[in-house]
């Protein structure tokens, strides 16, 4: 099926609901003026939809392959679009202009993944990584580091990856034992083995510049004993040019339930040497600060492939129930198309609501992160970064989620032609799958939230993002059932997190065991408080008669679905949040079997 970019959707948010026109005016982003970025996004959707989105079955079907030497065949296409990527300079859209980036906010660059996921997440994952790279080298590399391999990693002629994960350690990164030694010269030797490991070899970039973590002689045990080391593929020239292989190669390739254009790769470092060549970047044992520069921009991006992929599969439920005629539809006396049956008209308001308040979380969280950077006080930039912080466990976690939900849904109004591969329905629930475990399973962002982020300055961030959402509530007082709706969510949300602030220094287990439901319960009213701001902006735009009438209603008949059938399920969520925690312990493990 096609892939259509849903830019009056995209543009809407921007315009109406995360300031867009403020952030361009910001002296970061004053090379970005309104005109210049929503052209670029047309023309990004051009690109997306004839060049990356047609990939995306045969990327499927074929899956990358690794070779007997080592080397790995990406799907057919692949090459040729990523080629087309890099001539076009999309990797550098949100990277400063000092580094030699375009200067455009982060929140344009968003918007940009969110087109690319939905076309094809498997092959987006490659330049998602490079962008994670040059995160790190440009908050955490020396000047000559930055020089060396910033220039290839933006214009895409080198990719980059993150070598996290070990096979006996999982999500327990303070459990690694890849081991990094001296060299005279001041480089290190790295000797270990890293799996899943997306992208670690492939046949679309000319260098492949890795960032490993590793352990120093004499490191302290866990996280604190950590460093990160930049370990390029091919060695670098004194003039920048490509030079001989490091002892880097790909032993594997694993065989995945979805994604399966992307290769992911188990690598071995130092196998046949003493070690492949690494260069540390930040300071020695701090590897965990640098790589946490990396994993914070990717849990946005993960959250991002979320959404990308409902949208993509609810595109393409909407045209099979327009199609798909079965049964006949109360009233009608021939076969109905299945668009008019209520059930499947709630599935299919189901996704489109969850997909436009996903979109209005994510952006405002890149929002967020451009405001900390381009505000004009330090008070500014400050409150903005802490709302970053705060709203990047949900945007990774309950988009993820409700990426893998609404795919779900998708092959649902398929019927049983969604079960058969054919359709292409299955494939963006088995694509979708991966995300929330990526960077950080949903759990581990769940307790981020409840543990470092409801925290922050003792409560009080927490505590202005609820006053937010109650002036949303005002804002809807001409409708006041919904605002009734909203106020009852945002109340439970307030109960929630003062038991969950209460039992965080006494009792953390009891604040542990209500922390995924708190994350579900913040997400969906975060959602809701979007949903009501679109309202009233879609209201606000109807009445002066300024844009598409049919589109403005649209938003305002999906806002208010949102607001009226979605949200009450938040408050029935307090209750397990508030509840006690021995419910979950009272059988013993081995009873758990049976």
């Amino acid at each position: 099926m096609a892939y259509q970019a849903p830019l009056r959707d995209m543009k809407f948010v921007l315009d109406a609901v995360v300031g867009l026109d403020e952030i361009v005016e910001m002296p970061p982003f004053v090379a970005a003026d309104l005109e210049t970025v929503f052209g670029a996004l047309d023309e990004a959707a051009r690109f997306v939809q004839d060049q990356v989105a047609p990939l995306n079955e045969i990327g499927d079907q074929i899956g990358s392959v690794r070779n007997a030497d080592g080397s790995v065949t990406t799907p057919p296409g692949f090459k040729e679009a990523y080629r087309q990527f890099v001539e076009a300079g999309w990797s550098a859209v949100p990277v400063p202009e000092e580094f030699g980036g375009h200067g455009f906010p982060l929140l344009v660059g968003t918007v940009v993944m969110e087109m690319l996921n939905a076309a094809n997440m498997a092959w987006t994952l490659c330049p998602l990584l490079t962008q994670s790279a040059i995160d790190a080298l440009i908050h955490h590399g020396t000047p000559e580091q930055q020089a060396t391999y910033l220039p290839n990693l933006l214009t895409g002629q080198w990719s980059g990856t993150m070598n996290l994960t070990e096979a006996h350690a999982g999500s327990d990164v303070g459990a690694l034992r890849t081991r990094a030694e001296p060299a005279d010269d001041g480089s290190w030797r790295i000797k270990g083995t890293k799996i899943f490991i997306t992208y670690g070899e492939h046949d679309m970039a000319e260098n492949i510049i890795h960032m490993v973590l590793a352990r120093t002689p004499g490191s302290p045990p866990g996280t604190k004993g950590i460093s990160l080391f930049i370990v390029p593929k091919f060695l670098v020239n004194e003039d920048g040019s490509v030079g001989e292989r490091n002892d880097v190669f790909c032993a594997s390739l694993e065989h995945k339930m979805g994604i399966h254009g992307s290769p992911t790769a188990v690598m071995h470092y130092g196998e046949n040497s003493e070690g492949a060549v690494g260069y540390m970047i930040g300071s020695e044992n701090e590897g965990m600060r640098a790589m946490f520069t990396m994993m914070n921009g990717a849990r946005l991006a993960v959250g991002n492939e979320g959404l990308g992929i409902a949208d993509r599969a609810y595109q393409q439920a909407v045209i099979f129930a327009q199609e798909r005629h079965q049964g006949r539809a109360i009233g009608s006396t021939e076969s109905s198309p299945i668009i008019d049956h209520p059930d499947v008209r709630r599935m299919l308001m189901t996704m489109k609501a969850y997909i436009e308040a996903m979109r209005c979380v994510i952006y405002a969280d890149a929002a967020f992160i451009d405001r900390s950077i381009g505000a004009a006080t330090v008070e500014e930039r400050t409150s903005a970064s802490h709302l970053a912080a705060l709203f990047t466990p949900i945007s990774k976690a309950w988009c993820s989620d409700l990426g893998c939900e609404v795919a779900s849904l998708a092959l649902q109004v398929h019927g049983g032609m969604g079960f058969i591969e054919e359709t292409g329905a299955a494939q963006h629930y088995r694509d979708a799958r991966i995300a929330p475990i990526y960077e950080g399973t949903n759990g581990i962002q769940a307790i981020d939230l409840v543990m470092r982020k409801l925290p922050l300055e003792n409560g009080d961030v927490i505590a202005g993002l609820i006053t937010d959402v109650r002036d949303t509530v005002d804002s809807l007082a001409h409708r006041p059932n919904l605002a009734s709706k909203l106020r009852s969510a945002v109340d439970a949300v307030e109960t929630a997190t003062a038991h969950l602030m209460a039992s965080l220094p006494n009792d953390p287990n009891q604040a542990l065991a209500g922390a995924t439901p708190f994350l579900r319960l913040l997400g969906t009213v975060l959602g809701g408080h979007f949903m009501g701001q679109s309202l009233v902006a879609a209201e606000s735009l109807a009445d002066a008669r300024d844009g598409d009438q049919e589109f403005l209603e649209a938003k305002i008949a999906t806002a208010s679905f949102y607001l009226d059938q979605l949200l009450p399920q938040a408050i029935g969520l307090v209750d397990a949040i508030v509840a006690p925690d021995e419910a979950l312990f009272a059988i013993e493990p081995k009873y758990l079997v049976g």
